[in-house]
């Protein structure tokens, strides 16, 4: 496969001492336009690699925080076809951090999947994570984004045991994603002696970098983490700042943004902190 942005920034990274900053934000979320600003400014803010959530009605992996941040993006007509467009935007501007796509088949599959692929590698994405594909239907989406030159990012968990490892290893490109507890996202604090334990072991099956998510919602936290990850995902305390931001209509104000880039800007100080 051919080396994408997400390998150069976590070779980057690597070569600077330091874990890559992950964030997550719904496309779409709480509208479009506004969206697309928290967007843009992401990288400024701290962000190292952007994880953009496909909106879809049963997003089952994640906690009321994104959940709610769906239902926003859906409620004002968010679309795939918006969400491609959004990267596109961004890529007028920045032709360097790794844009991750996350989210659900279904939307997906209506589309095509090597069809979807190439639309996204156009549009400027550089990996995918789909967290209800397994590893024994590779051949539904993982090896048309891996032909299409895309990353297929793949999760592994508390209860993926080394006989199972291997299985979701064997097509997983750009980077390994952690998922730190045994439940859906924002649903509770990362154990920072079971993760430094499970980054280990998965370290022993692959050469690829490994990022912790779910339950990171401190600069202290990331901090922790980040003395053991390659890479720190936060999310539910990004959507969270954007819902906490919005009037009584739910509508954004002039506050929402900031509110999201102080919150990338207080993690990027916990993630730099990580290895001094």
């Amino acid at each position: 496969m051919i080396e994408t942005r997400i390998d150069r920034r976590f070779a980057k990274l690597k070569a600077e001492g330091r874990p890559a900053l992950v964030t997550f934000i719904t496309a779409g979320d709480p509208d479009l336009a506004t969206s697309q600003a928290i967007l843009d400014v992401l990288p400024e803010a701290g962000s190292d690699v952007i994880e953009l959530g496909m909106p879809f009605s049963d997003p089952m992996a994640e906690g009321v925080p994104i959940q709610l941040a769906t239902q926003r993006s859906l409620a004002h007509g968010h679309t795939m076809d918006k969400t491609l467009q959004m990267v596109r935007e961004f890529r007028k501007k920045d032709n360097d951090t790794p844009i991750v796509l996350m989210g659900y088949y279904n939307p997906i599959f209506v589309r095509g999947s090597a069809a979807f692929v190439k639309e996204a590698r156009e549009a400027g994405v550089d990996g995918l994570i789909v967290v209800d594909v397994p590893a024994e239907a590779d051949d539904e989406l993982c090896i048309p984004a891996i032909e299409g030159g895309v990353n297929f990012i793949r999760l592994t968990t508390p209860t993926t045991d080394d006989k199972r490892l291997p299985t979701v290893l064997a097509n997983t490109s750009g980077f390994v994603y952690y998922v730190s507890v045994t439940g859906v996202t924002g649903s509770a604090a990362a154990d920072t002696t079971a993760v430094a334990k499970a980054v280990t072991r998965i370290k022993s099956h692959t050469d690829l970098p490994v990022a912790v998510g779910f339950g990171i919602k401190t600069a202290e936290q990331a901090e922790e983490i980040g003395k053991y990850a390659d890479g720190v995902v936060v999310g539910s305390i990004l959507v969270e700042a954007i819902r906490t931001s919005l009037d009584d209509n739910g509508k954004a104000t002039n506050q929402t943004q900031a509110a999201v880039t102080e919150v990338v800007r207080s993690l990027r100080v916990g993630v730099e902190k990580a290895r001094k």
